[in-house]
């Protein structure tokens, strides 16, 4: 029996640590899958072919909001050339509301996790038994001698690897599918660093393993126990860490305090710092705790903080974002300002109606408006996020930009400012602009406010950025036009 497991990545540097999960547990059954990876940017018709040639028995397509619509458009095409083949839909976007799919084209339906359902359907394929077309895929404990998944062959250079240690997540946010799991269940600490140690072993140059535990520090314990080992030479990528600030304890500041600059990066989803909001989402935090925190790790400077903020939520206007977005400004290298997306199977989602809330009916199902916040003011927040993206997140105008934020009366008013002065003199999308003219802009908006005798100062900065990151002198065209 042929099988094929397809997975559709956003970007050529991500992979789909789903497929290797159920390639794993598909091989322990006796089965040989074979793994079958592309990208959004791939052409449709190459893809198409790539899943044509193998003339599997059964494709497994693992579905996600970035991918669902390229999905089935691919599942059709293949299904009508090859008509007896089946296929099977599973994933996050595939286990809610599955009378959406066609049943002249997707067979069966895994709701769930996926690896004990792969396993009974292709086990009862084979016996040439009957299945339901849905089937409920049971929790999977993660099983101690599953290893990290990937081998040699499964990627290239310069990807990044994902590596799940645990399972399940202790919170239950409105607007978060884990939500929809009760329990976690983990890997011990041994195993984890045993696993790590297998990514040194690969022979492609993988620099970031990306664990996709939901919160990875629920257990401070054995979060502790596994940073404190990271410390060791052995390991010698960037490791990246979803976690929840409010657990870490003084053993977890101490331990990563000790750490080499780069090797660990934290992602800490904040989403919002008004506690109406917090509340009504079900995200039981202390917000002022959590900025403390990283604060406390961002001035450390050898952790890389990622702190995400959500707009759109229920009660968060758009002045009370401008003071989530203020108070979290000047605690992280990164500020993620995301859009509230409204996931199938969320409680969120079910309760649209009464905070007024209007989304697209298309992935990934991103707010529009909702009671509290308008539809013009999501999209100037949008045009907000693009130019924290390219001016503070890129960390390419760190000193300049640094010494003009404190000049503003706020770091939301300088960019909402920022903002107009870009349309005004400039005209075009800030994601456009060439990075020496995105320099220019920064100049002449900075020195429309900076007080006269810090204005040498902000010209000298803006010279060391550029030289830093752009590998060559700044042209002074840029700070000697008056005008653009």
């Amino acid at each position: 029996m042929k099988i094929v497991l397809f997975a559709m990545n956003g970007s050529y540097s991500h992979t789909c640590l789903a497929v290797y999960c159920l390639r794993n547990a598909l091989e322990k059954a006796g089965f040989a899958p074979e793994v079958l990876e592309a990208n959004l940017r791939d052409r449709r018709e190459q893809v198409l072919q790539e899943l044509y040639k193998r003339k599997a028995d059964l494709y497994s397509f693992s579905c996600y909001i970035w991918n669902i619509e390229e999905m089935l458009v691919l599942a059709s095409d293949l299904k009508s050339i090859l008509p007896h083949t089946k296929i099977v839909f599973g994933g996050p976007e595939a286990s809610f509301d599955t009378h959406r799919f066609d049943p002249e084209q997707i067979d069966y339906i895994i709701k769930g996790q996926g690896e004990s359902a792969i396993v009974e359907l292709c086990s009862a394929m084979e016996n040439g038994e009957a299945m339901p077309r849905e089937i409920r895929g049971e929790a999977c404990g993660i099983m101690e001698d599953e290893g990290i998944l990937y081998r040699d062959g499964d990627y290239e250079a310069g990807k990044m690897l994902y590596y799940e240690s645990s399972r399940g997540c202790p919170y239950n946010c409105a607007y978060c599918l884990s939500s929809s799991e009760i329990g976690v269940r983990a890997k011990s600490v041994e195993q984890t660093l045993s696993d790590l140690l297998e990514f040194e072993g690969l022979s492609a140059d993988i620099k970031i393993i990306k664990f996709v535990d939901r919160t990875f520090n629920c257990n401070k314990k054995r979060a502790n126990a596994i940073w404190r080992a990271l410390a060791d030479d052995r390991f010698t990528k960037n490791y990246h860490f979803e976690i929840c600030a409010s657990l870490l304890d003084e053993e977890s500041f101490e331990v990563l305090s000790g750490l080499p600059v780069g090797k660990v990066q934290l992602e800490i989803g904040l989403q919002s710092t008004n506690e109406k909001t917090l509340g009504e989402i079900s995200r039981h935090i202390d917000s002022k705790e959590v900025l403390s925190a990283c604060k406390r790790l961002y001035e450390m400077g050898n952790i890389h903080i990622h702190l995400d903020l959500i707009a759109g939520l229920p009660y968060e206007s758009y002045e009370r974002f401008k003071q989530s977005f203020n108070e979290s400004y000047f605690c992280c290298d990164v500020l993620q300002l995301g859009f509230l997306k409204l996931l199938r199977g969320t409680r969120l989602r079910e309760n649209a109606e009464k905070y007024g809330i209007v989304y697209s009916k298309r992935p990934p199902y991103t707010v529009l408006q909702s009671a509290h916040i308008t539809r013009d003011e999501l999209y100037r927040l949008s045009q907000i996020a693009d130019l924290l993206d390219r001016y503070y997140s890129s960390g390419r105008f760190e000193k300049c930009l640094g010494l003009a934020v404190k000049q503003a009366e706020s770091p939301f008013d300088f960019y909402d400012r920022f903002l107009d002065f870009i349309v005004q003199n400039d005209g075009r999308e800030v994601r456009k602009l060439s990075q020496t003219d995105a320099f220019r802009m920064l100049y002449l908006y900075g020195i429309s406010f900076i007080e006269l005798g810090l204005a040498e100062e902000f010209e000298r900065l803006m010279h060391e950025d550029f030289s830093t990151h752009e590998a060559r002198k700044m042209p002074l065209s840029v700070t000697r036009l008056k005008n653009p």
